[in-house]
């Protein structure tokens, strides 16, 4: 039994730490392409807007893995799906103002969207596990 649960966990690293270089291509690709937008005001602010939300997606993931469990995780997994969905939004408004050609984003957008699948479902996971446990998330209002 206890060979099945190092084996597991090594997998889970593993996943982790491919999870984490994937958001980190991702940021750096948006870093690249913040670079190469046109030098007007309209494309500046959604570039900011995109390369701040990419790059907030790297280090929310990382940030997720070190967090505890719980609240404190489930707050981060919230903001790292936030973040991913915000990047969608940005590269379409981007495209949809023809800032940018959609031959341009397509392949950074559609890894957008398979990292924000990817975190919902780990969201979605996760509030699945507390629900069968029978928890729910404390109430801020007292």
């Amino acid at each position: 039994m206890e060979g099945q649960y190092k084996t597991f966990k090594k997998e889970m690293e593993s996943h982790r730490e491919a999870l984490k270089k994937k958001t980190k291509h991702l940021a750096l690709r948006i870093i690249r392409l913040f670079r190469s937008l046109p030098k007007t005001d309209e494309a500046r602010f959604m570039g900011r807007q995109l390369l701040r939300c990419g790059t907030s997606v790297a280090a929310g993931y990382r940030a997720l893995c070190r967090a505890r469990p719980g609240v404190e995780r489930d707050a981060k997994i919230e903001a790292v799906v936030e973040r991913a969905d915000e990047i969608v939004f940005w590269m379409e408004l981007l495209v949809e103002n023809q800032v940018m050609d959609s031959s341009r984003t397509g392949e950074i957008l559609n890894e957008a969207k398979e990292l924000l699948g990817i975190f919902m479902a780990m969201q979605g996971a996760t509030t699945a596990a507390r629900s069968a446990r029978g928890r729910s998330i404390p109430s801020m209002i007292h």
